[in-house]
């Protein structure tokens, strides 16, 4: 038996946990500055979707060559954490923004959001945490110069 605390996640299993959750967030870079904001999701599998207004937001995610979009979840016996990279694209054909519209996305917050942005998956890993005490300090060698 395996008695690591941290083991990958499937990406079957990291497709269901983002299906099953509606709030992560997504990162970027856009020159020298890195950007993280949370958002309100759904997940279809190969893609998240997210709705937002005009900003820095929208800008930044458009602008980058990458987004990474994370979720995650802190339990009492287990941690874990999905991360997945992607390209991002405004939703703008009618069609495409009618069936983003359909989509259960609900935001803690009641502001007007009209802007549809998908994120269409390339990679997509994720760790589950066995929580465990921690070790008590005198049981941890002491490091030394020598190392």
């Amino acid at each position: 038996m395996d008695e690591s605390p941290v083991h990958e996640i499937s990406e079957a299993e990291c497709r269901k946990l983002l299906a099953a959750f509606e709030f992560g967030r997504i990162a970027f870079r856009v020159g020298d500055v890195l950007e993280v904001f949370p958002v309100n999701y759904h997940a279809d599998g190969s893609a998240i979707t997210f709705r937002t207004s005009p900003g820095t937001k929208l800008a930044g995610v458009l602008l980058a060559d990458d987004v990474v979009f994370e979720i995650d979840h802190i339990g009492v016996r287990e941690a874990w954490s999905v991360i997945g990279h992607g390209q991002a694209r405004h939703l703008e054909s009618s069609d495409e923004i009618a069936a983003a519209e359909r989509l259960p996305i609900h935001p803690l917050i009641p502001t007007v959001t009209r802007e549809f942005v998908r994120i269409d998956l390339d990679r997509l890993s994720g760790r589950r945490f066995h929580r465990q005490a921690a070790p008590a300090p005198e049981s941890e060698p002491a490091a030394s110069a020598t190392d």
